[in-house]
């Protein structure tokens, strides 16, 4: 005949469900921590510093913007040989010496670039090719004046012609 006994205790670590209860928390933690490495490794840095004059500037670029579409200016940009090259078409006064084409990342603003197109004649200026990251950038295009600006999304590496325009019209807004 048996005799029932009673069932062999294991100690407490060789149980599942402690272990799992703690592999709650600790996933928890370890979450945590990646998020702050991510966060200390990834500087994003400061978009706007002071957003007062940042809002006062807005309606000197819509001027600009006016100007460029009072003259009729566009630009395509194309790479040739190793250089940057920008062909202005339009009805400005007289052709500029020189453009400044910023190239801004959307996320990283420390890989912004700043180049100066020199003249080169009939509406066309050169540079040398900045190294970018592929991907997409905002392009702005102005005088040496900054009287009147071009914008504009392009993609690097520019394979494919990228064209810049004057913004759209704007509406003013009423009280």
């Amino acid at each position: 005949m048996k005799t029932l006994t009673e069932p062999t205790r294991k100690p407490w670590y060789r149980e599942p469900w402690p272990w799992f209860l703690m592999s709650l928390p600790a996933t928890a933690v370890v979450a945590g921590i990646a998020t702050v490495w991510i966060a200390f490794t990834n500087y994003d840095g400061l978009v706007v510093g002071d957003y007062y004059k940042a809002g006062l500037a807005i309606n000197q670029t819509l001027a600009r913007d006016d100007a460029a579409r009072a003259l009729g200016l566009a630009a395509t940009l194309r790479t040739r040989d190793g250089a940057l090259n920008v062909a202005l078409t339009g009805k400005p006064n007289a052709w500029p010496e020189q453009l400044t084409l910023t190239l801004a990342h959307p996320t990283h603003q420390g890989q912004d670039r700043t180049v100066i197109l020199h003249h080169a004649g009939n509406g066309t200026y050169r540079a040398a090719m900045p190294a970018l990251h592929p991907g997409k950038w905002h392009a702005q295009l102005t005088d040496s004046g900054a009287t009147w600006r071009l914008a504009g999304g392009v993609r690097a590496p520019f394979d494919q012609p990228a064209s810049l325009r004057a913004s759209p019209l704007h509406q003013p807004q009423g009280d």
